[in-house]
């Protein structure tokens, strides 16, 4: 693995890693809904750099389930954080609505 691959890998697993610590510190101090999907999507998203980390070192194989030719996992760690954050976002719009 090539020295620009693995400054790539770590930054990535740092900045999210710094991220997801501090979303799990928000969690633990709000109950708000919009905010409690932010810190879900982060912390998927989390998970997906992980992952991606795993396959690239060869310890996991992310395309051992594929459906129609593409990789399930992959699908899902790549659409799931977006979810979460437009699910967020639509609690904030709709809360700001009502007002």
């Amino acid at each position: 693995m090539s020295l620009d691959v693995l400054i790539l890998l770590g930054s990535r697993l740092l900045v999210s890693g710094v991220a997801t610590f501090l979303a799990i510190i928000l969690w633990s101090m709000t109950r708000d809904t919009a905010w409690m999907f932010i810190v879900i999507g982060t912390v998927v998203g989390y998970g997906e750099v992980v992952l991606s980390t795993l396959e690239s070192l060869g310890i996991v194989r992310i395309d051992a389930v594929m459906i129609a030719g593409v990789s399930l996992f992959r699908v899902l760690f790549a659409v799931l954080p977006m979810l979460f954050f437009i699910v967020a976002f639509a609690v904030l719009i709709a809360r700001k609505r009502i007002r």
